[in-house]
């Protein structure tokens, strides 16, 4: 009893026939459904579609449900999958004139039932696509029917209308590029020009293809903005989206965007039909500019699309750049072009021999002699031997078929045969010989003077509809809308949901929390709704990208230790890591500690230093201006003050008004365990509404540090 065929040997194991099937079927999907072919830039099913339209071509419109039930002939899969494709063969405005709703790639709208609507070829795709003479053809897949193989495509149409696909294991994104950009390449590379392209999107839109670097795998990259237009100060309009987003989407992340707080709206009105027509009111006192920056960080009207040219070539997938899948499409060009005109140069020939056989045979009244010929041969043998005089002025010999095909010539033909025309017709033919040998002699330039004629015709019609530009990358936190407020309760806890605590500043969901505490260990955290940031910071405010602020501190190293002074930036960091200000000695204790905008507002700066009494120390009170200080880096340990035990310090104030001697005193006091006040009276600077806004809260058992907002004048 034989082995049922779809049962597997016993020998084969199951991770035996897992590799195989899996490679079978990755195969398959490679190369007869996700990827174009390099040769004629179609995928098996968009092929198969042209084909069958071909087939059913007589230049009117035929049903699309027609095409398809024709196209299931070749192609082994349903209806919808074809239905898909043709569809968006249709909306790519190049080779498919459509009748009907065929969709609104704007909107995002499908298009109406395949039965509804109808297609036909053209003009430009008559002229390009085929040429049944050097189409090479297979059989289809159940054997009945012969189908294309691949179809001689006389232009880069890959590169023209793009192509996405994604394949086992790999995937590919060819973006769409402009009709006459993609000539003068072509005419560019026939004469040994440099040339560049370009992406140019049916959408339209403002793209930076900056680094777009010829569509290379893995590096190239575009960015694609939506245009939008400042009608007035509370109206904004979008007239173009970025490619491969819809309106729908578009609209959909605006909405999103500002019930997050990112973007103020007031509301948004979608009037598009045939072209893109989106306004955005805005609400009084929002700046229009601002908000067009923050469309651009937070909503689809700007995206990032990373180009993956893969190719079917030679039977294989493989990855190409831009311009060298130009320079291959047009390299085919010229050689469907030979192959044509070597076509035709045959054809001119052979209509040629014909005629003059034509003309010999009624001008020298052949066609008597064979008036007595009793049998077919002596005919073709009477005729043969009266052309054998004039064989000299052919260019082929004489054969059987044309002898066969000088007895099919009718009476009437031969009566009404007028020689002035038949001379007329064979000049005709000999002009048109020589200039096709002239074609092929200086290929090249045909293959120019074709793609000349092909801009001429059609190049009008597709203008580029992307606008190149450059623009930079949009900052989110900073263009992000100060809607919250960032708040700190006495348990430590802070963040915008924290409303029961005391509030510090304005701020948005994007930025970041500079949290310094009472021990001097700095950190940067991204701000949430809730959060911990631990209890009686020394300071917490929100810090953005590009801030570089002055910090002036004097601790005390230790119980014992030196009382050090220092002057410092953040520099870089690291979200949520601790940097230590101070040396981190157990016992630590902080004199002093403010903020300041720019590195003069910290010169300004002067504290007075009180030691605490002991024997032989006289001078108690010691001035320091941190204007002597140069500023380093945040983990630096500054420079001694004073290796004393210190009581307090106390920040000097200019005069209040000219001409008064007498400088005023703030109190910088420190934090850690009250110590014995010295007796030193200074008047104390009342506190600053920007101070009040950004508290550092203390222990209850410590007097409270200087305090001043994240810039202190």
């Amino acid at each position: 009893m034989t082995q049922p065929a779809h049962i597997a040997p016993a020998s084969q194991s199951v991770e035996g026939m897992y590799a195989d099937y899996f490679l079978d079927y990755a195969s398959y999907v490679i190369l007869e459904r996700a990827v174009p072919k390099i040769n004629d830039g179609f995928k098996p099913v968009q092929r198969r579609i042209l084909h069958a339209m071909d087939r059913l071509d007589d230049g009117r419109y035929n049903k699309v449900a027609n095409i398809v039930g024709d196209t299931m002939k070749f192609h082994p899969h349903g209806d919808r999958s074809i239905a898909d494709a043709l569809v968006g063969l249709g909306q790519k405005n190049l080779l498919i004139d459509t009748q009907g709703n065929w969709g609104n790639i704007l909107t995002g709208d499908p298009a109406a039932a395949s039965r509804y609507i109808e297609a036909r070829f053209t003009p430009f795709a008559r002229d390009v696509v085929f040429s049944p003479k050097v189409t090479e053809w297979q059989l289809s897949y159940d054997g009945r029917n012969k189908e294309p193989v691949s179809l001689p495509v006389k232009f880069p149409l890959l590169l023209a209308q793009g192509a996405e696909g994604i394949a086992v294991g790999l995937s590919s994104k060819i973006l769409p590029h402009n009709f006459n950009e993609l000539i003068d390449a072509s005419i560019a590379h026939l004469r040994g020009q440099e040339f560049q392209l370009l992406p140019d999107f049916p959408t339209g839109g403002i793209m930076d293809a900056t680094n777009y670097r010829d569509g290379e795998r893995g590096t190239g990259r575009v960015r694609i903005r939506a245009r939008i237009l400042t009608e007035s100060k509370k109206l904004l309009r979008i007239t173009e989206i970025p490619f491969g987003v819809t309106t729908e989407i578009l609209i959909d992340s605006i909405v999103s965007a500002a019930e997050k707080g990112k973007i103020k709206i007031a509301r948004i009105e979608d009037n598009t039909a045939q072209h893109v027509d989106i306004l955005i009111h805005l609400p009084a006192g929002v700046d229009p500019e601002q908000t067009k920056k923050a469309l651009f960080a937070f909503s689809a009207c700007e995206v990032s699309v990373s180009p993956n040219a893969c190719v079917i070539v030679e039977d294989k997938p493989r990855f190409m750049r831009i311009s060298d899948i130009l320079r291959y499409n047009t390299d085919a060009t010229k050689e469907t072009l030979r192959q044509e005109q070597e076509i035709r140069l045959q054809e001119l020939n052979a209509a040629w021999h014909q005629a003059s056989l034509e003309k010999i045979f009624i001008e020298n009244r052949i066609y008597l002699t064979i008036e007595d010929c009793e049998t077919w041969e002596k005919v073709l043998d009477t005729i043969d031997r009266e052309l054998r005089p004039f064989a000299r002025k052919l260019r082929s010999p004489i054969t059987r078929d044309d002898l066969i095909r000088l007895t099919e010539i009718k009476i009437k033909r031969i009566s009404k045969f007028d020689a002035f025309k038949a001379d007329q017709h064979i000049q005709q033919l000999e002009a048109d010989i020589d200039q096709t040998q002239k074609n092929l002699n200086q290929l090249t330039k045909f293959t120019i003077r074709w793609f000349e004629s092909l801009r001429k015709k059609y190049g009008a019609a597709y203008p580029r509809k992307t606008e190149i530009s450059s623009f930079g990358s949009v900052n989110r936190a900073q263009v992000a809308v100060a809607n919250e407020t960032l708040y700190i309760d006495e348990e430590g806890f802070a963040g915008f949901g924290v409303k029961k605590g005391n509030p510090v500043c304005k701020c948005s969901t994007l930025d970041d929390v500079l949290i310094i505490d009472n021990a001097g260990v700095l950190k940067i955290v991204r701000i949430q709704d809730k959060f911990f940031a631990g209890k009686n910071p020394l300071y917490i405010s929100i810090i953005k990208k590009g801030d570089d602020p002055v910090f002036n501190l004097i601790y005390r190293d230790g119980k014992d230790g030196p009382v050090y002074a220092k002057r410092f930036r953040i520099g870089g960091f690291t979200r949520d890591k601790e940097y230590p200000l101070t040396r981190g000695t157990k016992g630590t204790r902080i004199f002093h500690f403010s903020v300041h905008e720019t590195e003069q507002d910290s010169e300004q700066i002067s504290v007075n230093v009180y030691l605490k009494a002991v024997l032989k120390l006289r001078n108690l009170i010691r001035p320091f201006h941190f204007a002597d200080m140069r500023i380093k880096n945040r983990g630096a340990q500054g420079n001694i003050i004073t290796k004393h035990p210190v009581e307090r310090v106390s920040r000097i104030m200019p005069a209040a008004k000219a001409g008064n001697e007498t400088a005023e005193e703030e109190p910088s006091a420190p934090a850690g365990v009250p110590e014995p006040a010295e007796n030193v009276s200074a008047p104390v600077e009342k506190p600053r509404p920007q101070d009040q806004a950004r508290p550092a809260l203390d222990s209850s058992a410590e007097p409270p540090l200087e305090q001043g907002s994240l810039f202190d004048a």
